[in-house]
């Protein structure tokens, strides 16, 4: 075998199973096919939260008066505002990149396939032919798109959340589909920007896997700053024109038409599974999400050779213990 483990994908869930299967003395690879971190460090959560945090101090210049201060000309530098969010996701990839280093886990650029083995599969990237006593799967995920209704991105007027971190300028009118947790990011700093936001939701409220109290506490809050809600409404096509997007909801049974120079499509994730030789190996795979045991893994004909981690949550239950898995 050339390693003990294998983890495909470097994201939270990765990174962090091939740090602690190197510290508990296994030889071990990392496969990455973009930038280590995944896409929570450098298109999700730490660059979305550099964007909040620079939008919310923005929006405080407002309320300079209440503190006795005052400023003049109140503006902002919308390229260096970018420009901030991905120098802080550059520096903590690059951080992932000293940990591995560290650990003397081997990085493996490249996507990689998986072929059946005498044990675990075989992974395949590029050229290279890695074996393994353990594959653990954490692919992660990314954005949805419905391109049967126009959701879905075309780089330029229709926004999934990697377009909507690195544009170009702020729209004036801006429709965000979906009221989830990336939906209301984004939401909330292009308004606190001065972009007049539109939220459209197809469920009868905001975050609607928070709590009942949390959402409505929630939904007040934005209206306080400006945000606009059509709550529950079912969008029925979203067109680009010439000068934006025209989206065709239904609300109440009946039809709105709203326009907006841009749209973010924000109706939640599917699972990285495509086109890695899951299904040749017989694991089953359900609306594009690995079907694992209670201990998170996954059969390959009569052996348990895999674990999936969820990139998500970044958990492994059991990395702790790797000499009981297969």
């Amino acid at each position: 075998m050339d390693f003990d483990v294998i983890v495909i994908g470097s994201g939270p869930g990765g990174y962090v199973t091939a740090i602690r299967a190197s510290q508990l003395g296994f030889k071990t690879a990392i496969v990455e096919r973009e930038l280590l971190g995944g896409v929570c460090l450098n298109w999700g959560c730490i660059p979305t939260k550099a964007l909040l945090k620079s939008g919310e101090i923005y929006e405080t210049l407002d309320h300079l008066k209440d503190y006795g201060l005052s400023v003049e000309k109140r503006a902002f530098d919308f390229t260096a505002v970018i420009q901030r969010s991905r120098k802080v996701a550059a520096q903590l990839s690059g951080g992932i990149t000293f940990l591995m280093k560290k650990h003397k886990i081997e990085v493996v650029e490249g996507f990689a396939k998986l072929k059946k083995g005498a044990g675990a599969p075989t992974v395949v990237v590029g050229s290279r032919k890695l074996t393994a006593k353990h594959v653990i799967l954490a692919t992660g995920a990314r954005a949805r798109t419905i391109p049967a209704i126009g959701l879905e991105p075309d780089g330029e007027r229709i926004w999934t959340y990697r377009e909507a971190l690195v544009p170009k300028s702020v729209p004036k009118t801006m429709v965000v589909i979906g009221s989830g947790a990336i939906g209301m990011e984004f939401a909330s700093f292009y308004c606190a920007l001065g972009a007049d936001v539109t939220v459209v939701e197809m469920l009868p409220r905001i975050l609607p896997v928070e709590d009942e109290e949390v959402s409505k506490a929630a939904h007040k809050a934005f209206e306080k700053r400006g945000l606009k809600f059509r709550v529950p409404a079912n969008v029925k096509k979203l067109t680009k024109t010439k000068s934006g997007v025209t989206v065709e909801i239904e609300v109440g049974g009946k039809t709105e038409i709203l326009e907006a120079d841009v749209a973010i499509v924000a109706v939640g994730i599917v699972g990285n599974v495509e086109d890695m030789g899951l299904e040749a190996l017989g694991v089953k795979v359900e609306k594009t999400h690995v079907v694992t045991d209670g201990h998170e893994r996954v059969k390959v004909g009569s052996r348990v050779e895999a674990v999936w981690a969820d990139e998500r949550t970044g958990t492994i239950r059991d990395i702790a213990r790797f000499r009981l898995v297969g």
